[in-house]
Parts: structure tokens; C-alpha cells; sequence
């Protein structure tokens, strides 16, 4: 960890006269600022630390292999200790290669305090030094407190909010979701670079190397993330000092109540949306009254929408407020109902959108095609309902209705889509199945490439007498004049509803 001119390091205290301490490995990390002087003798400190303690041990903590001694130093160092004062001739076990080369490594300072100088002395030296900079932080903590009421007398935005709190607490600040998304506008995610740094459990240490991680509270589980690191390069210069754990957990707070308060706000909007949405379905909306209605709620006036209907899969229900936390996670404009026949969505058209829609388990969803804003919803209404009986059928978790129109002629009942596939095609799936053939997916691809044989046989990679063999074989078994008009539309119409029954992949 750094610190700009003022706080206390590692150095300061080597240069004591009366603490007479020996610099043995990581003398690159002598600039390391000290928060605390502990002791402890446990191999595994980590979770009991806060970062940039000097760690004191009277060598019963050092393990006595050269691995374990190796993971011990990695383990302090990872937890952002300052330096690890070892208390000569009493405990420690011999330092192997591996403990001096990994210190070095990390520019963890290992240093050896003379037997005739206690610990006690250590920690009195260190407070000492550090009661001006306490007095610093709860100054800071103050100022922080007052951040609501700079909400309310200044109307600042979460952003201004956020840069005034880096400004006071000397760390830059970064806010995301649990699942890496922007969680206040305006508000940085963190960088790639650091996603190591978020934590992998509900519970985590809040020390990271350069700062601190903490949970944002919310209802049920935290709203996301605060990660705090120390300012650098050209920042470092504005000559604030970081002002520790204590205010970045004040900060946290200041989230925790931005969040509740962007959350109520999202309700609200949420519930209005719901509104909108029900007068769309029912179409009592004008189209110029239902695009205002539209962009009010976010949604730009000419960037194209989708519907979509979800239901639960066939491992059971889902949570509507997983689906509202997806959308909310992607930050696409969305509106949300629940009706008896499924949960229905209009979202702006974006990968991320259909991405929010996969992202839900235990969830399928039919999605529309595009359309444009103010347009009535009993068309995209219907594509998507074909579209989420394609998915049960086929065990897709999404499916977006295709621009091949055919579908929307078929039945609703799926008794009769079956029906028609058995009647037409009934005897040629059936010797496909038991001679391993193709004529179902050659008369196909046969109609798919508007009756080009040359062009369907390339693509099925056969010659086109084998091709021209086995479209003889599909009339002769189905009964149907593929040189029929009659006979080839309700061929191509029983080959649409196989696909949409999963009789056919």
C-alpha cells in the first residue's frame, strides 16, 4: 500500500534509534505506510487484519517448511500487511530460501526486532505517530456524515456525490453489482484489471492490496460492491492522505442509502411501467400517446423494441424479481407485467437485453422481432407466444421469433400441429428413424433453397441424382405431388409445425 508525505512508514520506523530494527528481506517495500502495530502467532492472520499493519511474531506464527513458510509470507502479503517484525532468538524456526526470495517478491519487509526491545515498545512508537492522522480520519468521517445533507442542499447527482467523496477520503471509488454492472449512474465500475480484487464469498476480509472491498447492504443480500483504493500516479499528488477502513465503511453507507433511494425510484417507474404496458397489451393507446408514454419510461423514440413472454422451465417456477434484477443489472429501458399466461416484457432491442433474458435460471422465454415504439402489440404479442412454444418444445432457453412467417398461420393447439405432422410426414419420419435415412431433411433443405437442386444437393453434400432419389422417395411414402402447389404448401406447412412441436430439430 502507499501513502502520500505525511503518513507513517515502514522506513520511520527502521530508522528509530530505539527500536534498533534489521532490515532481513523486502527492502523495496519500505515505503509501505503502518496503520497498527499487533501481534499474533497464527499462521493464518489474514481474516482478523485491515491492511497495513506492521505484524510482530515471536516466531511460534512461522511455519517450518519451506512451502508452508512461502504461503505464509504470500498470505500477509496478499492481506496488504506492511511488514512482518520477527523477534530474534526466541521462536523463529530457521527462515528458508523460499521465505527471504518470497518477501523480496512481494516487497513484504521482514524485519528482526533485538530481544531486549518488546513488542510493547513497538506499538507505543507506532501510536504515537499515528494519533495526528486518527484525528485526521474522524474529521473525515464527520465530513462524511454530512454527505446527505449535501444531497439535499446541493441536488448533487450520485456521480458529483462520489467524485466529492474520493476528493475528501483520498481513495478512488468504485461501484458495481455482484454481477459486475454499473450499480449508480455515473458511478466507475472497477477496471478489468481489478475484478480479482471483488470478493468470491458473502463474508469477505475487507483488506485488498492497494485498499479495501465492502459489501454495499441492501434487503436479502448486498446491492453490490464498494471497492476503495489508494490514489495514484498524478492523483496521489492532490496530497490526501487515505483515511482508512472506518470511513470507507461510512461511505458504503452512503451507498447503501443512494442505492435505497435510486431502488424506491425504479419502483415507482417499475409500477408505472406495468401500467403502460397492460394499456399496450389491451391496445387503448393511441400510437403518439403511447410513444411518450414510452420515452418517459426511458425508451428512446426511434430505436426498436422487442415483446417477450417468459415462463418457468421444465425444472420448475421462477422468481419474477430474478427477471426485474437481470433487467435492472443491464440497464436496458424495460417494462414488466405479470398476467396469467406468463411474465410479459417490452425491452429496447440490444444484445443486451436478450442477454438479461438469458441470464435467469429456470427461465424460457419467446421473444418478438423487432418493432418500432407506438406500433400495436397484438402481432409481436402472438410471435412471441409461437416463440415460447418453440422453446418448450425444443428445450431452448430462448427463442426469437424468425422471420419466416409460416408459423403464424399454424394452429395454437399443439394436438393439431401434431396431427398434421403425422398425416403428412407421419411415414417418412417414421422410415428415417428406422433406416437411418434423410428424406425429411433433403425435401427440406430441398424447399429452403427454393427447389435448386444443384444448390440443395452442394449443401447436403451429395450428388444431385441422390438428391432427385430420395425427393421420389418422399412422395411415394408421404403420398404428396411435391410438383403439386396444393401438395407442396401443406408439406412446407407440416415441416414448419414438426420444428415448432419438436418433432423436428
Amino acid at each position: 500500500m502507499t501513502a502520500p508525505t505525511g503518513a507513517l512508514r515502514v522506513h520511520d520506523l527502521v530508522r528509530s534509534p530505539g527500536l534498533q530494527l534489521r532490515v532481513l528481506a523486502g527492502g523495496d517495500g519500505l515505503d509501505r505506510p503502518v496503520s497498527w502495530a499487533h501481534v499474533s502467532e497464527l499462521e493464518d492472520p489474514s481474516p482478523w487484519l485491515l491492511g497495513a499493519e506492521l505484524i510482530m511474531t515471536t516466531g511460534i506464527a512461522v511455519p517450518r517448511t519451506a512451502v508452508r513458510q512461502r504461503a505464509y509470507v504470500e498470505r500477509l502479503a496478499d492481506a496488504g500487511v506492511s511488514a512482518l517484525a520477527l523477534s530474534a532468538h526466541l521462536h523463529v524456526p530457521p527462515l528458508r530460501q523460499e521465505f527471504l526470495s518470497t518477501a523480496e517478491e512481494r516487497s513484504l519487509p521482514v524485519l528482526e526486532l533485538p530481544l531486549q526491545v518488546p513488542f510493547i515498545a513497538v506499538a507505543q512508537e507506532v501510536a504515537a505517530a499515528l494519533q495526528a492522522g486518527h484525528r485526521r480520519q474522524w474529521g473525515t468521517q464527520l465530513q462524511v456524515f454530512g454527505a446527505l445533507r449535501w444531497l439535499a442542499a446541493e441536488d448533487l447527482t450520485a456521480a458529483e456525490l462520489f467524485r466529492r467523496l474520493e476528493r475528501l477520503s483520498g481513495y478512488s471509488l468504485y461501484l458495481c453489482t455482484p454481477a459486475g454492472s454499473p450499480l449508480l449512474p455515473g458511478v466507475p465500475v472497477p477496471a478489468p484489471r481489478y475484478a480479482a480484487l471483488l470478493p468470491g464469498s458473502a463474508d469477505p476480509a475487507p483488506a485488498v492490496p492497494g485498499g479495501y472491498v465492502l459489501p454495499v447492504p441492501a434487503p436479502g443480500r448486498p446491492a453490490g460492491y464498494l471497492l476503495a483504493l489508494e490514489r495514484q500516479g498524478d492523483r496521489r499528488g492532490e496530497g490526501v492522505e487515505p483515511a482508512g477502513l472506518g470511513v470507507v465503511q461510512h461511505i458504503a453507507t452512503v451507498a447503501a442509502l443512494q442505492v435505497s433511494m435510486v431502488r424506491h425510484e425504479h419502483e415507482t417507474l417499475r409500477r408505472h411501467g406495468a401500467e403502460t404496458l397492460a394499456e399496450l397489451l389491451q391496445d387503448v393507446l393511441e400510437p403518439d400517446t403511447a410513444r411518450r408514454h414510452l420515452t418517459r419510461l426511458g425508451f428512446a423514440a426511434e430505436a426498436a423494441v422487442l415483446l417477450a413472454v417468459l415462463e418457468g422451465g421444465d425444472d420448475g417456477p421462477f422468481d419474477d424479481a430474478a427477471v426485474v434484477q437481470a433487467l435492472a443489472d443491464s440497464a436496458v429501458p424495460h417494462l414488466v407485467l405479470r398476467r396469467r399466461d406468463g411474465l410479459y416484457v417490452l425491452l429496447a432491442d440490444s444484445p443486451e437485453a436478450r442477454s438479461a433474458l438469458t441470464a435467469v435460471p429456470r427461465t424460457r422465454a419467446g421473444v418478438s422481432r423487432p418493432f418500432m415504439p407506438g406500433a400495436a402489440l397484438g402481432l409481436a404479442r402472438r410471435e412471441a407466444a409461437l416463440a415460447l412454444r418453440r422453446a418448450g418444445a425444443s428445450g431452448a432457453p430462448t427463442v426469437v421469433f424468425s422471420d419466416d412467417m409460416t408459423e403464424r398461420w399454424l394452429h395454437d393447439d399443439p394436438s393439431v400441429l401434431h396431427g398434421l405432422v403425422e398425416q403428412v410426414l407421419g411415414a417418412v419420419l417414421r422410415y428415417d428413424a428406422e433406416h437411418g435415412g434423410a428424406l425429411v431433411l433433403s425435401t427440406q433443405t430441398w424447399l429452403e433453397r427454393d427447389r435448386s437442386t444443384e444448390e440443395a444437393a452442394r449443401t447436403l453434400h451429395v450428388h444431385p441424382n441422390t438428391l432427385l432419389y430420395r425427393l421420389r422417395r418422399f412422395g411415394g411414402l408421404s403420398g404428396k405431388n411435391l410438383s403439386s402447389t396444393a401438395d407442396l404448401t401443406e408439406v412446407w406447412l407440416a415441416l414448419r409445425a414438426a420444428h415448432l412441436c419438436g418433432r423436428l430439430p
